[in-house]
């Protein structure tokens, strides 16, 4: 039996928006382009990590997109310093440069453009593994 995966669903304002900042900005891949469709829909994918986008039918209040009210989207990377490059140089502001985090693990942390929170953290290891 396999193990389960996770996929994220989200409701940008915009969903060309929402392709261009995770595509060229985070570097995922976009593997579901249905923004023709009667009912538009995109999914992107960068390693194991899955998101799928639909149009949100409602106005957005990006206040309520982010901790504590909203989400935190955690994405584990191998080169943390490396990643924070990558999105500085296509041109994003970082919201929380990289620092050490009482649990162990370096992280910094940035917003999308609907305001979803997005942390990107190194992967644990047995030394550094937070605490459950």
């Amino acid at each position: 039996m396999s193990e389960p995966a996770l996929r994220v669903e989200m409701f940008p304002s915009d969903l060309t928006r929402f392709v261009d900042f995770y595509v060229a900005v985070l570097r995922f891949e976009l593997v579901q382009d249905r923004r023709a469709d009667a009912i538009p829909y995109v999914s992107v994918r960068r390693g194991s990590v899955r998101i799928g986008a639909s149009q949100s039918w409602q106005p957005i209040d990006q206040a309520q997109r982010s901790v504590p009210t909203g989400i935190e989207i955690v994405i584990e990377v191998d080169d943390l310093k490396a990643e924070r490059a990558a999105i500085v140089s296509a041109g994003h502001p970082v919201a929380e440069d990289v620092t050490s985090c009482p649990w162990g693990l370096p992280d910094f942390r940035i917003f999308d453009p609907d305001g979803h929170y997005v942390r990107f953290t190194t992967r644990p290891t047995r030394r550094n593994a937070p605490l459950s």
